[in-house]
């Protein structure tokens, strides 16, 4: 093969490249959607506010959120969250947290990041906290749990704990394990 032949290969070649290189950079993008097309799944809100009831249908709690959005069929995300008991309910708890979620069975709150309980006649009538990142509540039977690390403040004690079970209606609280505090007189 000559240099000529070489060159004039060589140059249909970069020829060939060029124009598919130029066919796939000025290719026009499909066009978009109508908004009648788009189709959403499930639902969201701003400001949320969710009431539940007891067996009777009367008022048991609230939860307020600044944003709400349904996930899947079933699931409900919400974010900066709080959970109040109603005032017929005799239970003085509110519960607040970064995010909450409410599965299929709809009986239970799953709280996370900066989980606070706070109550003002808590444990032995003093105020009382309880702190941690992760929360299990299950608003009809008034039960918290958690595997997770926990702060607790009653008064000036406080303690911390590694897992618990608080019983909210009955003011009791039970420590799992590690279990460590501070009293002053």
């Amino acid at each position: 093969m000559s240099l000529r032949r070489i060159l004039g290969m060589l140059l249909l070649l970069g020829a060939a490249f060029g124009s598919w290189y130029l066919s796939q950079v000025l290719k026009q993008p499909p066009p978009p959607k109508a908004a009648a097309e788009i189709r959403h799944e499930g639902f969201y809100l701003r400001s949320a506010r969710v009431l539940g009831t007891n067996d009777d249908g009367a008022l048991l709690y609230r939860i307020e959120a600044e944003y709400a959005e349904q996930h899947g069929p079933t699931d409900i995300e919400f974010q900066n969250v709080r959970i109040l008991y109603a005032p017929a309910a005799n239970v003085p708890w509110t519960l607040v947290a970064d995010k909450a979620s409410i599965g299929q069975d709809e009986q239970q709150v799953t709280l996370t990041g900066n989980v606070m309980a706070v109550s003002d006649e808590g444990f032995a009538g003093e105020v009382t906290e309880i702190r941690t990142q992760y929360l299990e509540f299950t608003p009809e039977t008034y039960v918290a749990r958690t595997n997770d690390r926990v702060q607790i403040r009653i008064g000036s004690r406080s303690l911390t704990a590694t897992g618990m079970l608080a019983l909210l209606q009955e003011n009791q609280l039970r420590l799992e394990s590690n279990v460590s505090g501070k009293f002053v007189p």
